[in-house]
């Protein structure tokens, strides 16, 4: 059976020209109705003057705060998106997958204010990196994340574990994506393991919708991590 972190990875890959059309011509109904705006407001609630985009796609948010002001910079695993990142944005974007940012192999810079992950966390172990983000916050530095609902796409088996996203109803050749599925319970966890204290919690959702668009937290660095 085929690795589903590297089934992942390779679907990026595939999908990534796909990806950039469809955000760049707005058919994400969720994302131009409720998550990018959800996203850009926790982002400018947290004034911060330094941000970086983990698994930044092909840069939507770098410009957003470029053009609110705030210093941008974007990494990403998969070469299209950041090729597609740096010729529409002025922010510099670093190419690494997860497991160089783990292992410090790419200097994406440090002492951010603010690391943002925009639905950019569906592999199993996050742990590792996000104790490798703590690390490269300033002090008093925050984590955003954004993703997956879990009670709203568990269809029934609310559990951890792998699922499957395959791109029913999309415009142009996908390929199915496998993605892990975390409970609620199991994201404080993996925050708490890699040196976090959660500050905010937040459930976006449009009126017109009876189940929250995505799962929004607000992290902030442990005082006590690291000493």
């Amino acid at each position: 059976m085929p690795d589903p972190e590297s089934t992942l990875l390779q679907s990026w890959h595939h999908n990534a020209r796909a990806w950039i059309e469809a955000i760049r011509s707005g058919t994400l109904a969720s994302r131009v109705q409720v998550t990018d705006q959800a996203m850009v407001l926790a982002v400018l609630g947290r004034q911060p003057e330094r941000v970086l985009d983990l698994g930044c796609g092909e840069g939507w948010l770098l410009r957003a705060l470029t053009e609110r002001g705030i210093t941008g910079v974007g990494v990403d695993g998969d070469a299209t998106l950041v090729e597609a990142a740096r010729a529409a944005s002025a922010s510099p974007v670093y190419l690494a997958s997860y497991a160089d940012l783990v292992e410090a192999k790419v200097d994406v810079g440090r002492d951010y204010d603010l690391i943002c992950a925009n639905f950019a966390l569906l592999h199993q172990d996050i742990i590792a990196l996000l104790a490798a983000m703590n690390a490269l916050l300033a002090p008093g530095g925050a984590l955003v994340i954004q993703t997956l609902h879990p009670w709203s796409v568990a269809a029934g088996d609310y559990q951890d574990g792998w699922r499957e996203e395959t791109f029913a109803g999309f415009n142009g050749q996908w390929q199915p994506m496998p993605w892990y599925l975390r409970t609620l319970s199991s994201w404080f966890n993996a925050l708490d393991m890699a040196g976090f204290c959660l500050a905010a919690l937040q459930e976006p959702q449009h009126p017109q919708s009876p189940v929250p668009q995505s799962l929004l937290l607000v992290a902030e660095k442990r005082s006590d991590h690291n000493k």
